[in-house]
């Protein structure tokens, strides 16, 4: 099988490794506007231009986050977003990426890489249940993942392969890992069949944990589950894993990361974090959208980033345990699913689950179905994205 090799492989190579430094993690600061709103209002902030601005300054301005922090994923808005001071945030960051999928990914990925972006995300969602998820949605995200891979590729950006299995059910450990598992060897079987460059490439997938509606068990548990469903089907070429958070608390994600770097057995690749809600919780309940708060949301801030940086080098003694709402969990049900039955935003009309199904099948021949694959209910196990109407989350 041969690997990409053009313009970009030496520098796709390097970027990835960097992002995988020990002791390092990545931000994911790349909420869309409607989602950021959801976490602004929890603090009873208005969602405009100006409050978003204000709180991606909050976090990339804190004096010594970035030591722990190799890289941060943005939304498209903030991606040429300016500080009060008019310094562009690229320039803060200089690391950092964010983009909608479309028909033309590739020149999307090409305009971001000339903006300063070195590496992309793809997020593809799937949630168990009684039948679910089908094979035919598993190989469907997997190949929707690689095509996206090789473009960014191509384009010079590293690609962050996101497989997400949803946390949300009845369902035990075990389930959990058995569908990582076979959803993470659909996704190395597509990317090789696309071509795609391993070592210039990174995996985020969820970590293995019962679902929300069953008891929770010891992180040595999930750090046992999630490490031996990756060494069983990511290859060793991979040189970094950065884990989603996936609506566990602030704590319990920390103490899921740093177990599974305590484990005494071969790990080939890094393991690292990619948390959103997981590294801002606590943040935006100091903050609370007033500048008097500033300081004290960033000394939130920097806690969780020096507490995930030690849970990388598997170091982390709960020094940051006490902090406020860092036990919170922060799962929403159906969190990143499609809905059965919804409205398309283009042309008003209704589609239902059977006219998905069918629609699929003429991909790329008609839009009406883009509602119900990027406004993020639910369509239960069967999510599929696809470069030609997907979006990236």
């Amino acid at each position: 099988m041969s690997a990409y090799c053009g313009q970009y492989h030496d520098e796709l190579i390097a970027n990835a490794a960097y992002i995988g430094t020990p002791g390092k993690g990545i931000l994911a600061a790349d909420e869309s506007t409607g989602t950021i709103g959801k976490r602004l209002s929890s603090i009873n902030v208005e969602n405009v231009k100006e409050n978003r601005r204000a709180l991606h300054e909050l976090l990339f301005f804190t004096p010594g986050a970035l030591q722990y922090l190799s890289g941060v994923i943005l939304f498209e808005e903030t991606l040429y977003q300016k500080t009060a001071s008019g310094k562009p945030f690229v320039e803060v960051l200089k690391r950092g990426e964010s983009f909608l999928g479309h028909d033309d990914l590739g020149k999307c990925c090409k305009k971001y890489y000339e903006a300063g972006a070195h590496f992309g995300k793809w997020h593809a969602v799937l949630k168990i249940g009684s039948n679910e998820p089908l094979q035919l949605a598993i190989d469907a995200n997997a190949n929707g993942l690689a095509r996206y891979a090789i473009i960014c590729q191509e384009n010079g950006l590293v690609p962050i392969v996101e497989p997400e299995i949803l946390v949300d059910g009845p369902h035990d450990i075990a389930k959990c890992a058995e569908v990582t598992e076979r959803v993470l060897a659909a996704c190395y079987t597509a990317l090789n069949c696309h071509h795609v460059l391993l070592e210039g490439s990174l995996l985020k997938p969820n970590m293995v944990t019962p679902g929300s509606e069953s008891a929770k068990v010891a992180p040595v548990v999930v750090a046992e589950h999630t490490v031996q469903a990756l060494r069983r089907t990511v290859p060793a070429a991979v040189p970094v894993i950065v884990f989603l958070s996936g609506g566990l608390s602030e704590e319990e994600a920390t103490l899921n990361l740093n177990a599974m770097n305590k484990l005494q057995v071969k790990k080939p690749w890094s393991l690292s974090l990619s948390f959103g809600r997981a590294l801002q919780q606590s943040t935006l309940k100091a903050w609370t959208g007033k500048e008097e708060n500033v300081e004290k949301a960033r000394t939130a801030f920097l806690a969780r980033c020096k507490a995930n940086s030690e849970a990388t080098l598997g170091s982390y003694r709960g020094d940051a345990a006490g902090g406020q709402g860092v036990s919170e969990s922060l799962h929403v049900k159906d969190y990143n699913v499609f809905r059965r039955v919804g409205r398309c935003f283009l042309c008003q009309k209704e589609m239902c689950l059977f006219q998905l199904m069918i629609a699929l099948l003429r991909i790329g021949k008609c839009h009406c179905f883009i509602i119900c694959f990027c406004e993020g209910s639910s369509w239960a196990g069967h999510a599929i994205h696809l470069p030609s109407f997907s979006y990236i989350i």
